[in-house]
């Protein structure tokens, strides 16, 4: 809270002198990251060990994460991935240099200057802000919050639906490809954590705007769901509700691990509601799924689904990419199973029996009784003391856990933090990539040349900071503590 948070913020990894930070990729370090696990996550953390603790300092960390996110806060009322308190020109110079470089990591690679609901960043930001009012009514939360929820409802799609990002901006395509992030999205569960934040501001404070809203982003899945024998759900879907490529290693494509997300998602909208048309699209969507199991020859462990299957063949895309860096390189689709790309699996483990198990034992279950026990039908009703069971490292390649309490107070150093070895850096930025393809193969590594800037894996990395071991690290003290251990 004193010397690691820069303005109450705090980003992913650090080395011990702070040389070099990172969030997702490198940081300058008058920047704090939103994404998760970052600034909000953080503030989560902090109140819970005040509920753990009741210790008045806990409260006011969390605060000045609080103040962090709010300080910079867009006006729409939503989060990009970062702040930067160093100012517009530093951002934009930093998307200009180290984004911009970052070969397989695309989101990165262009200033759009909008909000993001990818990652969970804007809707964490959210859950949060709501956590930390609801606490003790501080006015002083109160307009950030308000700006935040106001921006929920005015990014909603006419269709129910949101887009990635928010609002849209001229000139945002890449790669010579149409904007994507304007789209109804998918990926990341973007519509499912939105409709989370809405059912969370409902059981906390309550406003008559949540119920309708969540209804219509519910119904999204039932419209954009394609017609059997291919019914299954793309990462992004057009106006017209076809499914829609994304970043150039996101074809136009049907997706397995998303259509089995929205499986799951309609059951529990079911259990939300007890309409039984949220289970009508599940039967066809299992069909399909089973219809695109790869033989045994090209399954890898339980992987046994391709990630992307072509429109109208049913066959399997395969990914991969040529060149060294974001420069020379590219990425391209087609049906050769051979080299594909490291950093964004091919295949994805997909359990259908489970699915269709939980299927039918709801089917079973009248509308009432299945949701006798629903948030949403239940209104306002007091918010768990505890939010971070167990931290979500998502993107970030740092997080290291799995020790007691009685380990963790050990090994905690004398400047009060935990020793991590870093797991994952990146090439400093040099200057842009050449237009020549650097010798090596980099058609499955998760970094290019030395101009890539995107984080890649290493066996002996330097020893840091990581927040996301931070958290894991107070997550277990905190269940010591609650469970007088």
């Amino acid at each position: 809270v004193e010397k690691l948070a820069y303005r109450g913020g705090y980003l992913w990894s650090y080395l011990p002198d702070r040389s070099r930070v990172w969030g997702e990729l490198e940081a300058y370090k008058t920047m704090v990251w939103v994404q998760p696990p970052g600034t909000a996550t953080m503030g989560h953390l902090y109140l819970d060990a005040y509920h753990a603790t009741g210790d008045d300092y806990y409260y006011q960390a969390a605060a000045k994460a609080a103040q962090a996110l709010i300080d910079g806060q867009l006006p729409t009322g939503g989060w990009g991935y970062f702040i930067d308190f160093g100012g517009p020109a530093s951002t934009r110079r930093w998307y200009e240099t180290i984004g911009k470089n970052a070969w397989r990591m695309e989101e990165f690679q262009h200033h759009w200057g909008n909000a993001t609901f990818d990652d969970q960043g804007t809707g964490e930001a959210i859950r949060f802000l709501i956590r930390l009012y609801v606490e003790k009514r501080e006015a002083r939360f109160k307009r950030g919050l308000d700006k935040a929820i106001n921006f929920i409802f005015a990014s909603q799609l006419d269709n129910g639906g949101w887009p990635q990002r928010w609002p849209h901006v001229r000139d945002g395509g890449l790669h010579g490809k149409p904007d994507y992030t304007v789209l109804i999205t998918f990926n990341d569960s973007v519509i499912n954590d939105n409709i989370d934040v809405l059912l969370t501001y409902h059981q906390a404070i309550g406003d008559p705007r949540v119920l309708p809203a969540i209804e219509r982003a519910m119904d999204i899945y039932l419209k954009t769901q394609q017609p059997a024998p291919q019914a299954g759900w793309g990462l992004q879907h057009r106006a017209d509700f076809s499914p829609a490529g994304a970043r150039t290693y996101e074809p136009e494509a049907l997706v397995t691990h998303t259509t089995a997300s929205n499986i799951e998602q309609l059951m529990g909208f079911y259990r939300l509601t007890g309409n039984a048309k949220y289970l009508a699209p599940i039967p066809a969507a299992l069909d399909w799924l089973d219809s695109v199991r790869l033989p045994e020859a090209l399954r890898v462990g339980n992987r046994h689904f391709p990630t992307f299957v072509e429109i109208g063949t049913n066959k399997p895309l395969w990914v991969h990419r040529r060149g060294s860096n974001v420069v020379n390189g590219e990425y391209y689709a087609d049906h050769d199973p051979a080299n594909t790309i490291g950093h964004y699996n091919p295949r994805r483990s997909v359990d259908v029996p489970k699915l269709r198990r939980e299927y039918e034992k709801l089917r079973a279950i009248p509308g009432g009784p299945v949701s006798k026990d629903s948030a949403l039908l239940k209104g306002r009703q007091p918010l768990s003391p505890y939010w971070v069971a167990a931290v979500e490292p998502g993107s970030d390649m740092n997080v290291a856990g799995g020790k007691s309490a009685a380990e963790l107070v050990a090994s905690l150093n004398a400047e009060g933090w935990w020793p991590t070895q870093l797991k994952a850096i990146s090439h400093p930025y040099r200057g842009p990539g050449s237009k020549e393809v650097a010798p090596g193969d980099f058609r499955s590594t998760n970094v290019g040349d030395s101009s890539d800037t995107s984080p890649f894996d290493v066996k002996d990395g330097p020893i840091g900071i990581s927040t996301g071991t931070y958290i894991d690290h107070m997550v277990t003290l905190i269940g010591a503590l609650r469970s007088g251990s």
